[in-house]
């Protein structure tokens, strides 16, 4: 039979004296968060029977904490992960006892998104949005500022100066991976298409100017076409696709820079073989997961969520109760980067 652990192997286990232990387990004198949650995990790791107690403890001591959130797009599939990954993330959080409340804007209209973001006044302790830059939502950020509620810019940076922090990709950088791709991908030179999904998403200018700057830099030879407006739908992509395949015989390269990444997928499925337009797009869902296998897709550039999720909740937690949060700017994240191969 294995020998039952004792509080000698938690101690041993967490590096610390068997009189610490006795009191993270017993509440006799406070022991700081750091330490406890060092013990708590020694008492799981070695199996000690108390570790439940021990939790239960901690978790009783952690201050309460209220996340707002912001998404649009509620039926596509990369926001409805968003929002099913961030409430994880929340519940995962070792620092607070934690609560979530998460709105979708009903459009892309900056009023839709500053009204959300106002409504979160007095139901929640810190927000975070995947809003347009427009001065509606900057004066949403102001006033939840004045009330002392930080607000992140999530994926897309707005209100630059008043909000919190922005946290998701270098956008500039994902533009230029996307160039580089398209470029090297493409038999020969001829022309090349960029979708945004409107010129208020501060994220998708940027991608274009990576696009463009890359471009010129490297790929001189390649004509950039007027960049398109798709509102980030499917119909609007779909439709500009086809027109410009008709257009351009010679068109070499398609950039999605936001949403609406199935049109341009379904487009070339019906007029073109795989491989023969390079087209990119940002995130890995379903729709751009079979159009990789099957080659129509060339590359997915896709925001890490879990890792996103996991740290902007942190941030937003050290926004809202440290003295001198260690973060005020900007968070980039790593890209993941998929291929038909990665499949």
């Amino acid at each position: 039979m294995a020998r039952r652990k004792t509080i000698q192997d938690v101690a041993q286990e967490a590096g610390v004296s068997v009189a610490t232990v006795d009191r993270v387990l017993n509440g006799r004198q406070r022991v700081r968060e750091e330490t406890a949650r060092l013990v708590y995990e020694a008492a799981r790791k070695t199996g000690y029977h108390a570790a439940g107690l021990i939790g239960q403890r901690l978790l009783a001591e952690r201050p309460e904490m209220t996340f707002g959130f912001v998404f649009h797009k509620e039926k596509q599939e990369f926001y409805q992960q968003f929002a099913e990954r961030i409430e994880q993330a929340v519940r995962d959080c070792n620092l607070v006892r934690g609560r979530t409340i998460i709105k979708f804007s009903p459009s892309q209209a900056p009023s839709d998104f500053a009204q959300l973001m106002l409504e979160m006044k007095g139901k929640v302790d810190v927000v975070a949005a995947t809003a347009i830059t427009h001065h509606d939502v900057t004066e949403a950020v102001r006033e939840l500022k004045e009330n002392e509620i930080p607000t992140f810019a999530v994926l897309n940076d707005f209100a630059q100066g008043i909000r919190h922090a922005y946290v998701g990709l270098n956008n500039m950088k994902v533009g230029r991976i996307a160039s580089w791709m398209v470029s090297t991908a493409s038999r020969e030179a001829g022309k090349v298409a960029v979708f945004v999904g409107g010129h208020r998403w501060h994220g998708h200018e940027l991608r274009e100017m990576g696009f463009r700057s890359h471009f010129r830099e490297y790929a001189p030879e390649f004509q950039i076409l007027d960049t398109m407006v798709n509102l980030e739908t499917r119909q609007l992509t779909y439709e500009a696709t086809i027109d410009l395949l008709a257009r351009h015989p010679d068109l070499r390269g398609i950039y999605i820079a936001g949403g609406g990444m199935e049109g341009a997928i379904s487009a070339l499925r019906e007029v073109r073989e795989p491989g023969e337009v390079s087209l990119v797009v940002n995130e890995l869902t379903g729709d751009s997961s079979r159009a990789l296998s099957d080659r129509y897709l060339t590359m997915a550039i896709s925001t890490p969520l879990d890792t996103l999720c996991r740290d902007l909740v942190q941030l937003m937690v050290e926004a809202k109760l440290k003295d001198q949060p260690s973060l005020s700017g900007q968070y980039f994240l790593d890209p993941q980067i998929f291929l038909p191969e990665s499949i």
